[in-house]
């Protein structure tokens, strides 16, 4: 087939699934149990969270979901592959919850925003603008089952006052929602029981409820809706085996994490036993089908590293009642020593580790840290080992101090991985004195490099920003790659700043950022549309006013050219042990509207 008869082939199929007739969805109880609704045909709900972004890549992921009896997904939100996510969804006959996202009221279990509902009337049209427009453009997409509006929105959000305010926000939405597609649901997602009380009093427009929980909550949240007064069905929007919130730490302070069995179990007994059987629940979105290097991906995905795990087979087993295609390997034991240990030193680590159908095995070691900054706690590590299987092995600890989980992976040859955890204590003087706790980075590192994997968020505007449009991905003018960033400056008069920081929409109130250690130099490369464009260019931006300021802050003043060129700024005797604003500009309107472009910021 050439290109161009596959692009042909692409459109006519785009065209062919958006005009395919709409067919209702509706909530409904017929013999005395609760379901959804298609073609009056009942729908039940064997669905799984969808964590993957890479479009490229749908057709394998959405084939690969109905060989685990999966037939809808969830989405917490949309962005520019939303499109092409629903016409691979629909390809394979698959259903999609599509997200639309609430901003929280606060830094918490589910992200570290901040957003004021009582007061911040823009910020609130803003998520009725973006609501109304994912209807309008989605609504008549086959693959749509229902609309899933907010995540776990009262939970991060303080006050009864600023609950009200959501809720508000929310029926409006909803109730709108209802006027421009009555073909479908609608819904809105919380954890456990927590928005019962607030949706039954302000949010009528609501079809069902979607409730995340995790364990055996699943088996007592039907009884817990019916205490709460719960007039709506429900579907369990999150589910899995129980999460780090629900254990407890250990004598190093760190809370263990589920075995194999365990997280296997929760699965398929959960769906058979304590979610398919209740008369008021519609089904079940399993957390998730994905992969992460960081924290979640051992406890809750189905893939960790890109290596498979038991909860993938286990979904398999629950939907579909077939038996792994091959087993996960069996770590039978896994044991460090108990004293506190100096940092770097080599240990020793017994484990013992098999496999049913007795593939060659590979063991690697990695490690966690549950103190500080969101980004910190969320890595994983890799420790230098030696051994093997047959005469054991040693860890070298990392230079942290506290507690931290040790993982052992053991990866078959068909691509399964096997994880144990323990816990240690490792001691270091110089690290129990750090102040801000914050992820360490590799060097070099990109505060900007094609748009992609930006470690900083270009969020901060300062002055007449206004009239500044800004495009992180502008691809005509370019110093290297594909993308630069591209400022364009509307005013002729006034001042403005901007500043890529971390985290996103904060100004030192929230710990995060990065510790970029030893390194030499800033450089980035740089032109404007006119010569000696007046700037003061360079890194920090939150002063020591604020809980969190940067550890330093360093701008230099230069005179743009219409040419590109490279700028250095010396590093070597700065402190960036904690860096949350990796690279910000600030200059003016000189009688004339301009533009500048930037390429290639990084640390070295």
């Amino acid at each position: 087939m050439n290109d161009k008869f596959a692009i042909v082939l692409t459109i006519l199929f785009c065209i062919c699934v958006i005009q395919i007739p709409q067919a209702q969805v509706k909530v409904d109880l017929k013999n005395g149990q609760w379901s959804f609704y298609i073609k009056d045909k009942p729908f039940d709900v064997k669905g799984v969270t969808f964590s993957y972004n890479e479009s490229n890549n749908y057709d394998k992921y959405f084939k690969e979901l109905t060989t685990l009896g999966v037939n809808t997904i969830r989405t917490w939100g949309t962005d520019n592959n939303t499109k092409h996510l629903l016409h691979t969804a629909h390809k394979y006959n698959i259903k999609v919850m599509l997200g639309i996202w609430m901003r929280h009221g606060q830094p918490g279990m589910e992200a570290d925003d901040s957003f004021d509902y009582l007061i911040d009337e823009q910020g609130k049209q803003d998520m009725y603008d973006n609501a109304i427009k994912v209807v309008n453009q989605f609504k008549n997409h086959p693959a749509i089952l229902t609309w899933g509006v907010g995540n776990e929105v009262y939970l991060n959000t303080s006050t009864d006052e600023e609950k009200i305010a959501y809720s508000k926000l929310l029926e409006k939405i909803c109730s709108k929602i209802k006027t421009l597609d009555p073909n479908h649901p609608v819904t809105s997602i919380e954890a456990w029981t927590f928005g019962v009380k607030w949706w039954e009093n302000y949010v009528p427009s609501l079809d069902l409820y979607g409730i995340n929980t995790y364990g055996n909550g699943a088996d007592v949240l039907h009884e817990e809706l019916k205490k709460k007064n719960a007039t709506k069905p429900y579907v369990i929007t999150e589910f899995g085996v129980r999460g780090e919130w629900e254990m407890k730490a250990d004598e190093n302070g760190v809370k263990p994490e589920p075995s194999v069995p365990e997280k296997y179990e929760a699965i398929v007994k959960g769906y058979n036993e304590w979610i398919k059987p209740k008369p008021t629940c519609l089904g079940v979105y399993i957390f998730s089908y994905g992969t992460s290097d960081e924290f979640v991906g051992p406890w809750l995905l189905t893939h960790f590293k890109g290596m498979t795990r038991p909860q993938y087979w286990a979904i398999r087993e629950a939907y579909t009642g077939q038996k792994p295609k091959n087993y996960v390997p069996k770590i039978k034991s896994f044991d460090m020593p108990d004293a506190k240990t100096k940092s770097k030193t080599w240990i020793p680590v017994n484990l013992e580790a098999s496999d049913k159908e007795n593939e060659k095995l590979e063991v690697s070691f990695y490690y966690n840290q549950r103190k500080g900054s969101r980004k910190r706690r969320d890595q994983i590590l890799k420790l230098n080992s030696r051994g093997n299987l047959d005469s054991g092995f040693e860890i070298q600890l990392p230079i942290v101090h506290g507690g931290i989980q040790v993982y052992a992976v053991i990866k078959d040859s068909f691509n399964n991985a096997g994880i144990a955890t323990q816990s240690i204590f490792v001691e270091d003087k110089k690290e129990a004195k750090r102040e801000f706790l914050v992820p360490r980075v590799e060097l070099p590192f990109y505060v900007y490099k094609d748009n992609s994997d930006l470690p900083y968020t270009f969020s901060a505007y300062m002055g007449n920003y206004k009239d500044v449009e800004v495009d992180l991905g502008h691809t005509k003018t370019v110093k290297s790659g594909e993308t630069a960033i591209k400022i364009s400056y509307k005013s002729k008069k006034g001042w403005y700043g901007l500043g890529f920081v971390d985290p996103a929409n904060d100004w030192g109130d929230i710990l995060d950022g990065y510790d970029i250690g030893d390194t030499e130099t800033s450089s980035f490369w740089a032109k404007a549309s006119y010569g000696d464009l007046n700037t003061k260019i360079g890194f920090g931006l939150i002063e020591d006013d604020k809980p969190y300021p940067d550890s330093d802050i360093e701008l230099i003043e230069i005179k743009l050219t219409k040419e590109w060129k490279k700028y250095s700024i010396k590093t070597k005797r700065s402190d960036l042990s904690y860096f949350r604003s990796g690279f910000v500009i600030f200059t003016s309107g000189e009688g004339l509207t301009h533009e500048i472009f930037i390429d290639d910021i990084v640390f070295e």
